[in-house]
């Protein structure tokens, strides 16, 4: 019989096995201490945040690992040396349960996702489109 979704962040991580609950704790007050503006909710069938509207992070427990998916690898170049030895997916890192949860990294990843999420907010629908001058008609 197929689980049904969880309804909260809560829940979905009591429903997580014992050895992976702490950890994803541990990920989740990282984030909502960097970025306390973000909403949190369940998207995808895991825990995740957005900021204004647009998808920011999301976390999920797994047997041997637990993934932080960014929405967006753009931020793999800026942090790149920061992420030697873990497991890299596109715009997904894999931290292994075994070790310490990553905290100031994760924060660091958080800032950027708002930064980046932040400075396409400022931008204006007419940003970056070349306007005919008024004497040229289409």
């Amino acid at each position: 019989m197929k689980q049904s979704a969880p309804k909260s962040v809560d829940e979905y991580i009591a429903a997580q096995p014992e050895a992976v609950r702490p950890k994803l704790e541990q990920v989740r007050s990282a984030i909502r201490t960097t970025v306390p503006e973000a909403m949190e909710g369940i998207g995808y069938g895991m825990p995740g945040y957005k900021l204004h509207g647009k998808a920011m992070l999301y976390f999920a427990g797994f047997k041997g690992h637990y993934s932080l998916f960014a929405a967006s690898g753009t931020f793999f170049a800026v942090i790149g040396d920061e992420l030697k030895g873990y497991e890299l997916r596109k715009g997904t890192i894999h931290f292994p349960l075994d070790q310490p949860v990553p905290v100031k990294l994760i924060r660091r990843i958080a800032k950027l996702r708002a930064d980046g999420i932040a400075a396409t907010i400022k931008k204006t629908p007419a940003e970056g489109k070349k306007r005919k001058p008024a004497s040229v008609r289409s």
